[in-house]
């Protein structure tokens, strides 16, 4: 793939000398929301994970953190707080994604974020051999070994999607 076509997300995966493979699925009729992102690549929903951004209290309220978990399914907002040691934490209004990421909402990958955040893959991410997140750009994906998406997101581990 030509350095042009390559995401932010890719190039840090590149500078870090870690292998994924790229994705592209077609984004035009809209449909950008997980399930259909996996339906439009073929892959079962356990393989394809989505990025979601919340603010933090406890704190100053303003703590944002990144979970990282499969596409059908939900986050668990209490078992979210506590793999972060938080007392609560809140989705983010899609508004303010991009200012706390860099990334718009259908395009945010926990690989480039403008700042680093403290970042929690599910579990459910050691039942799979490779995992598919997106590239930082709608229509754009990467696969890659969860070990892999660990250590360049700097993240841990932690069940945190709800059942």
């Amino acid at each position: 793939m030509a350095d042009k076509q390559k995401t932010n997300a890719m190039r840090i995966l590149d500078r870090l000398g870690i292998a994924y493979t790229a994705h592209e699925y077609d984004s035009a009729d809209g449909q950008i929301d997980g399930l259909a992102v996996a339906r439009k690549m073929g892959q079962p929903p356990e393989r394809v994970f989505k990025t979601l951004v919340t603010k933090g209290a406890g704190g100053t309220g303003r703590e944002y953190c990144v979970f990282v978990i499969p596409v059908a399914r939900e986050l668990d907002l209490k078992a979210a707080a506590r793999a972060v040691g938080l007392k609560a934490v809140s989705m983010i209004p899609v508004a303010e994604i991009n200012q706390a990421t860099g990334y718009i909402r259908g395009g945010c990958s926990p690989v480039g974020m403008k700042r680093a955040y403290p970042t929690v893959i599910d579990a459910s991410c050691r039942q799979v051999e490779t995992m598919i997140v997106s590239a930082g750009k709608i229509g754009h994906q990467v696969e890659l070994r969860p070990a892999d998406l660990i250590a360049a997101a700097g993240a841990s581990v932690a069940a945190v999607a709800a059942e």
